[in-house]
């Protein structure tokens, strides 16, 4: 992967090497064989942002409006990863998880999210009581719960560089080029990129720039009515001590009021087992740290009236999930509502993310998929959580979108 020559023109570029930019790369070349396709990452290598630093989840399609382009994508997509996993040996394993209900009234909305798995297609799901919750998870208490057989656990970057390499299989004259910043676009017959290493031609672009889909689609031209803010989560690791507690996946029933899941026990595919993640406000789009910052983009988010209507709505939350970023105390003790005999010794600071959400001006965050065709490109605008599990639907979405508005 490095520079390649900038005098040839490529029939499709792709800005961005994360997952849903290499499916949908994949999904393209797989189909138009002859096309040659560049994708540009600005990384030393892929999957560097959102898609190598999530839970590794496999999502279900649980908890997603039915009908909607997250919940079909998400369903299709599982099915489609899996087999791909299984087809190119790749580690993961389906193996359920929980969502646990410890207080009576998250009872009434533990069945509205089963009645919403239904809806969608998911099967075997079924609630289940405390004592098979202990069956399942020893260590969790719970008075019922939801089972979910098709959740499970992947190596996403793996399956990123996978479909990178069958990319190249497919067409020796396409090419991935890491180490390559798009900075501005011109439009003409031909669309030129201009990176730092230099002007790249294509006939067409297809943007999949996660947490700067926006100021890419800026610099496309493109009219938005919505902005990227970044979000920070941290993760716990489970000491040696603490893993013997957790099998595989347990969740919270996730509040309605509040746009994120809840903190959650996840099993990865090495073994190992993390917890959380919080949901924080980051003064950095790829600020992984507690006290990174970034004045362009802390100014970008804080005069968009977008944020400040969140922030209003959310604030008790916000403050709590403050909190608890920089209280170890209070991180377990959210966990201990699950998993009451997990101690301090039981944890130990992991990693930590970075998710890119889309807020319209009204505040409200945007929750489902948003792929535009305008201006002879295709955008992906917001691809959040479960993107990475959709990320085969997704690029079946652009393929139909690019054969409309592309002479493929």
């Amino acid at each position: 992967m490095g520079e390649m020559s900038l005098s040839k023109v490529y029939d499709i570029i792709v800005i961005g090497g994360g997952i849903v930019g290499l499916a949908t790369a994949y999904k393209l070349q797989k189909k138009y064989a002859h096309l040659t396709i560049a994708v540009l990452e600005k990384e030393k290598s892929l999957a560097f942002h959102q898609t190598g630093r999530n839970s590794g989840v496999i999502h279900s399609g649980l908890y997603y409006r039915p009908g909607s382009f997250r919940a079909s994508n998400c369903v299709n997509g599982r099915k489609q990863l899996v087999a791909f996993a299984e087809k190119y040996h790749i580690d993961y394993d389906v193996c359920g998880k929980i969502v646990v209900a410890t207080h009576e009234d998250e009872l009434p909305r533990l069945e509205m999210i089963r009645e919403n798995g239904v809806k969608n297609g998911l099967e075997g799901i079924e609630i289940i009581d405390s004592t098979r919750i202990s069956e399942i998870e020893p260590f969790i208490d719970g008075i019922k719960a939801l089972w979910v057989p098709e959740s499970g656990i992947i190596d996403y970057k793996a399956v990123t560089l996978k479909l990178a390499e069958l990319i190249k299989e497919i067409n020796s004259n396409s090419d991935i080029i890491t180490n390559c910043e798009a900075k501005y676009f011109d439009k003409d017959e031909l669309s030129k990129v201009y990176t730092n290493l230099g002007t790249y031609t294509t006939r067409y672009l297809v943007f999949c720039g996660g947490l700067h889909s926006d100021r890419l689609a800026r610099k496309d031209k493109v009219n938005l009515d919505m902005r990227i803010v970044g979000f920070r989560g941290d993760y716990y690791d489970l000491t040696d001590v603490g893993m013997k507690k957790i099998k595989n996946l347990v969740y919270p029933v996730p509040n309605p009021e509040f746009p994120f899941l809840g903190v959650h026990f996840t099993r990865l595919v090495d073994g190992s087992v993390e917890c959380g993640p919080n949901a924080v406000f980051t003064f950095k789009r790829e600020g992984y740290g507690k006290t990174d910052f970034n004045l362009i983009d802390t100014i970008e988010a804080l005069i968009y009236k977008g944020t400040w209507k969140l922030f209003f709505k959310h604030w008790r939350f916000g403050l709590e999930e403050y909190k608890r970023a920089f209280s170890k105390r209070l991180f377990l003790k959210q966990l201990q509502r699950m998993c009451p005999s997990l101690s301090m010794e039981d944890i130990k600071p992991g990693r930590s993310g970075v998710r890119a959400m889309a807020l319209g001006d009204s505040g409200d965050v945007i929750d489902d998929f948003k792929i535009e065709y305008q201006n002879q490109s295709i955008h992906v605008l917001n691809a959040p959580s479960p993107a990475a599990t959709a990320c085969l639907a997704i690029g079946d979405e652009v393929m139909n979108m690019a054969e409309k508005h592309f002479d493929l």
